[in-house]
């Protein structure tokens, strides 16, 4: 019985999602022609939020917890633990004072609407995951881009999704980059938990219905005088410890 309510839920908020998608591309597009950039977050955060709470057509809950201050005058440098898809649209909201720019695999800058276009017109670094060059120029290009204007970056350093919920080593390849052209960011690890349990064939059908998510903003990590390794195992423990919490 659970499982036929759960494929019941799941195509009513696909089809919510999709429809969302396809008007929020074109609103995107008319902000930024007209109004740029700005406009044109100010239009995905919204989307974002309006993606969030379509989890509840799925009797979903959610929580998102941030203790902690964060400043708006230096750029941030979010770290995540990485469980689905549905990770994003949480951390843009509620993150979206910091304005965040994520590290993107390139696969998604292409034939997904609302997504593919905002990943281009956000300055995501979009990566090449078999070309190590590449990726590390454009983490590059975007740490340049957060110093400038005191924005954020998100990255999950596992590279890629952990369905069993059990993080992956963190790489301290990216946080490296992220750090070099900005080297005043401040470094905040995000622990994120339920999402994998939400979406655990990692394709969006049938999602897990009265699933719990949370999001957990946990206490920031001054990076001057570590290194990339460093940064990378002590934001992994605390978000280890908070996953276990």
């Amino acid at each position: 019985m659970k499982k036929i309510i759960d494929y019941i839920l799941s195509s009513v908020y696909l089809v919510y999602f999709g429809l969302l998608l396809v008007v929020f591309h074109v609103l995107q597009v008319i902000a930024f022609t007209i109004f740029g950039r700005n406009a044109q977050q100010k239009v995905v955060y919204v989307l974002n939020l309006l993606i969030t709470l379509g989890w509840y057509l799925t009797g979903t809950s959610m929580k998102f917890t941030q203790k902690f201050s964060l400043p708006t005058d230096r750029p941030i440098v979010f770290i995540a633990n990485h469980q689905s898809t549905f990770d994003i649209p949480a951390i843009y909201w509620y993150l979206r004072k910091y304005q965040p720019i994520f590290v993107s695999k390139i696969e998604l800058a292409k034939g997904i609407p609302s997504i593919s276009y905002n990943l281009h017109k956000s300055n995501a670094a979009l990566i090449d995951r078999k070309d190590g060059k590449q990726a590390v120029s454009e983490i590059l290009r975007l740490s340049k881009y957060i110093g400038e204007n005191n924005y954020s970056a998100v990255i999950f350093p596992e590279g890629t999704r952990s369905r069993s919920g059990v993080m992956k080593p963190f790489a301290a390849g990216g946080i490296n980059a992220l750090l070099k052209k900005a080297p005043n960011a401040l470094v905040v690890p995000i622990a994120i938990k339920g999402n994998n349990k939400f979406d655990p064939n990692s394709g969006l059908f049938p999602l897990v219905s009265f699933s719990k998510l949370s999001w957990t903003v946990l206490e920031p990590i001054e990076p001057k005088g570590k290194t990339g390794e460093e940064i990378a195992n002590l934001s992994q423990e605390a978000i280890r410890v908070a996953l276990e919490a």
